[in-house]
């Protein structure tokens, strides 16, 4: 059996997960006592209609804390049993999950007896916190849309059919802050900028005109070839360790053109040694996942 445990904070795009999750042919169950999981994995692998393989379920931080507290031992155990499980947590900023309840006009479902919005989301996330330290996937749905949230869920759960490393190298730019979900970030703002050569400044790292300026930048070479040797070296290690998701953010100044070309570039040269590598560009027009 596979286990998806979808966590997070409310407003950040859980019940789209399940939605997509659900359509993948995950039997899925929202709001779930963290209690009472182990029961539901009993009763529905011995069902009258056969075992089901695939079942999702989504945790809030409106279960007891003792039992929240209980879960990364509970999927430990679960892991033992040889059930695949994996706890997938969403999370946005503060400022995107007030706009988002301000135009939704709904009630978050710890903001009871008065409790001021913003403290109801502190709140929260202190509750989650150990959930958050345990998850072996985290999505910043901060500056994505619910398509762009299905295909992330699509490309990083339902393409990782075995236990291989799911591998997402993202470009981003530094103004506007680094991604939440990044295991690794590389700064590569002391490389030389195309954005200060005139006829560059308008394109991207996908071009060719700044493909060629890069590569004939002895830095920018230099810094490829330590953080793919680093990359090189440390993947198989956290694939051997059963870990189920990597993320490596790659950073620039816009996040326009040394961070993408970097990504494209390091993407191609890991998929000759891994396999899947996803590629996210932040701060391009469109960002969809690609596979290398």
């Amino acid at each position: 059996m596979r286990l998806i445990i979808v966590s997070g904070l409310s407003g950040s795009g859980k019940t789209v997960a399940l939605h997509v999750l659900e359509d993948l042919g995950y039997y899925c169950i929202d709001n779930m006592p963290a209690a009472l999981l182990r029961s539901v994995i009993d009763e529905i692998g011995s069902g009258e209609n056969g075992s089901t393989s695939l079942l999702a379920v989504g945790v809030d931080a409106r279960n007891r804390r003792q039992n929240l507290e209980a879960l990364p031992q509970l999927i430990e155990d679960l892991r033992q049993q040889k059930v695949q499980t994996e706890l997938l947590f969403l999370q946005s900023s503060d400022d995107v999950l007030l706009k988002r309840y301000s135009e939704t006009r709904r009630r978050h479902p710890l903001a009871k007896h008065g409790t001021a919005l913003r403290a109801a989301i502190a709140s929260e996330r202190e509750i989650l916190a150990e959930v958050l330290n345990s998850a072996d996937l985290i999505i910043d749905t901060s500056r994505t849309s619910i398509y762009e949230l299905a295909d992330m869920i699509r490309a990083r759960i339902d393409r990782r059919k075995t236990n291989a490393l799911s591998v997402l190298i993202e470009s981003f730019g530094f103004k506007h802050g680094i991604p939440a979900d990044a295991d690794f970030v590389f700064d590569l703002r002391c490389l030389p900028n195309p954005y200060w050569t005139v006829e560059l400044r308008g394109l991207t790292g996908r071009d060719q005109e700044v493909v060629d300026f890069l590569d004939a930048q002895p830095a920018f070479v230099a810094m490829f070839d330590d953080v793919f040797a680093f990359l090189k070296r440390w993947i198989p290690k956290y694939n051997e360790s059963q870990r189920g998701y990597l993320t490596v953010a790659l950073g620039c100044t816009g996040g326009q053109h040394r961070s993408v070309y970097m990504t494209d570039k390091l993407a191609a040269a890991l998929h000759d040694i891994h396999d899947p590598i996803l590629t996210r560009h932040n701060e391009l027009a469109t960002h969809p996942l690609s596979k290398t």
